[in-house]
């Protein structure tokens, strides 16, 4: 059964006295039988809990530098009514005990912990964010990763790997910027396509007449779970890995990269839909760094002098690994330019950087 938490903060303009404080708040916990037991943490303030029926549990902590925190915990399966009214008394009370010594109450919506849905998701940049997400839509492990795909009242079906936010059915921005964003003529063209396993990115370049499309996605699963259950991102182009201007192969790209090197096939477009770029140069994230390189020197040899290569970068946060990554681009074995672009992905809910790259 998930557990619901409760948040109840005061900021204070000086420190609480402890004892009228603890002495205050007793008859609000003792009216909802909830039993005391009070620490003294000497000067680290004052902590108390009070347990209640049906497994309710609350923390109150008085800090010492004029901060009071009240937590409670209750199942999701109990009235909820009870912990609202419970929190309103606690705020009153508070109210009547500190008079004009509050400085800011802050409560914010219960968090659900345990639930059979998973609503929180980490933005790149480490902020919590709460999804409308009403169902699990799709949950698989495949050979290389977790997959899932959930509803969301706002964006529609997002898939997420491996607790990632891919790309949900709302946030065709995305797709267009790793395109281009509509400044490139596809008419005729040739086009690789590194992962994309979604089939948004060939969905939408299909419409632009390109001379062959070819995409390289290593995970059959995703290409599954996204044929179903998002059809709005992909429609039907992943419904047959080959089509009048594209082939699907269901490959490791690097192995297809090395190949179309030593043959020396080129393309107009290359678009790198594989990864973003790593967060930090933390040792833990040496193989990202260097599978990306490995993709940046692979994709160039294949890259026609004219053409360009398009791919994501990360959230606009995170400087250093952005600054890291145009690092990279100077160490390729051929000299590069660049621009970017930064764009609003809706269910990322965070500003979003994207590359174009060309061979000097």
């Amino acid at each position: 059964m998930a557990v619901r938490h409760y948040t109840l903060d005061f900021n204070l303009t000086a420190p609480a006295d402890c004892s009228a404080t603890l002495k205050g708040l007793q008859s609000v916990f003792q009216e909802q039988e909830m039993t005391e037991a009070i620490h003294n943490l000497e000067d680290h303030g004052y902590l108390a809990t009070y347990i209640g029926k049906n497994g309710r549990f609350a923390i109150l902590r008085i800090h010492p530098h004029g901060f009071v925190s009240i937590d409670l915990q209750s199942c999701e399966g109990s009235d909820n009514t009870e912990a609202y009214n419970l929190l309103n008394a606690l705020e009153e009370k508070m109210k009547d005990l500190l008079h004009n010594n509050i400085k800011r109450i802050k409560r914010l919506p219960a968090i659900v912990r345990g639930g059979a849905v998973d609503r929180y998701w980490p933005t790149a940049d480490g902020r919590l964010v709460e999804y409308d997400i009403d169902e699990v839509v799709y949950d698989e492990d495949s050979p290389y990763q977790n997959i899932k795909i959930l509803h969301s009242q706002q964006f529609g079906n997002i898939l997420i790997l491996n607790g990632d936010v891919n790309l949900s059915e709302s946030d065709l921005p995305y797709t267009k910027a790793i395109m281009g964003s509509g400044k490139e003529g596809y008419t005729g063209k040739e086009v690789l396509i590194l992962g994309g396993g979604d089939g948004g990115i060939l969905h939408e370049a299909v419409k632009l007449k390109p001379k062959m499309i070819t995409m390289v996605e290593i995970d059959q699963m995703v290409i599954d779970g996204c044929r179903k259950h998002m059809r709005k991102t992909c429609g039907d182009v992943l419904d047959n890995l080959n089509g009048d201007c594209y082939q699907v192969l269901v490959e490791d790209c690097v192995p297809v990269l090395k190949k179309y090197a030593e043959e020396g096939r080129t393309f107009d477009y290359v678009i790198n839909d594989l990864t973003a770029v790593p967060i930090s140069t933390a040792p833990e994230e040496d193989s990202t760094w260097e599978f990306l390189r490995l993709i940046l020197d692979l994709s160039m040899k294949v890259l026609r002098p004219s053409g360009k290569y398009f791919t994501q970068g990360n959230c606009v946060n995170l400087t250093e690994a952005l600054d890291n990554y145009e690092e990279q681009l100077g160490r390729l074995y051929c000299p590069v330019e660049f621009s970017k672009e930064v764009v609003c992905v809706p269910s990322y809910m965070e500003l979003w950087m994207f590359y174009t790259i060309w061979k000097k």
